[in-house]
């Protein structure tokens, strides 16, 4: 059997495997996956699991453009010049390590409960990520394509095409995939601390009100666009981009 087709089977497994659990212990807190369907149309037929996931989608968006632009241009600087690296590179381990939590409480503090310090506590917790991954990918630059370069005289923008590019884009997609998922999460957790609406924001009240199916029911939409994006985005992106290794 092709790997595609296991990946096809994996979540309906998981899902047969969920209906047997939750027939066994037959509990109110945990629903069978028909009971999570229900209530997952009965949210968006009122139209508030649209409204959510629009808004966390928005913040998670907007705070992964910024972060990998920030991070992207820092990977470049701190992978290429090595003084300045030796200065600022202590800041990114500290980056790296600071709880994200205290991040989010302290942009509240000092800006109030606004999307900015939503969204910038966001860019705080992933641009190290981001940062150290790039410097990374540029000091693993084949020193011989560089000579290669010289050797055919190549311009700053025949070097960028053709040399660093290819070099550094496996890096790249490799921070996006990593920062996609760290920040769905960063996003939640901070619209839990403080927020008007958002998938956050609502599993907090449905966690208040012990209501596990409405958590679940956003659970699993949660889920499905997480895949969504991961195979209709990353992945063709992914295969686009590293098509020329196929190739050779």
């Amino acid at each position: 059997m092709r790997a595609s087709a296991l990946e096809w089977l994996s979540l309906p497994l998981l899902v047969f495997i969920w209906q047997i659990v939750a027939v066994t212990m037959s509990s109110r807190f945990l629903p069978t996956p028909l009971d999570v369907a229900w209530e997952i149309g009965d949210l968006a037929v009122s139209g508030r699991l649209v409204a959510d996931f629009a808004k966390t989608l928005a913040r998670a968006s907007i705070g992964f453009v910024v972060a990998m632009t920030i991070g992207l241009l820092l990977g470049l600087v701190l992978g290429r010049v090595r003084p300045i690296d030796r200065l600022f590179g202590p800041w990114v381990v500290v980056g790296l390590n600071l709880p994200a939590i205290v991040v989010a409480i302290t942009c509240y503090i000092w800006l109030g409960l606004t999307e900015f310090a939503l969204i910038l506590a966001v860019v705080i917790n992933k641009v190290p990520l981001v940062t150290t991954t790039i410097r990374e990918g540029v000091r693993n630059f084949a020193p011989e394509f560089g000579e290669l370069a010289d050797a055919f005289r190549l311009s700053t923008r025949q070097r960028l095409r053709v040399i660093y590019a290819p070099q550094l884009i496996p890096f790249i997609l490799a921070a996006a995939r990593t920062g996609i998922s760290l920040i769905w999460k960063i996003v939640l957790v901070f619209e839990v601390l403080g927020s008007d609406g958002g998938v956050g924001f609502r599993v907090g009240v449905f966690f208040q009100f012990f209501d596990i199916k409405g958590v679940l029911a956003y659970t699993i939409v949660f889920i499905l666009v997480v895949i969504a994006i991961e195979y209709l985005a990353l992945r063709p992106l992914e295969h686009w981009f590293l098509k020329w290794r196929e190739t050779r």
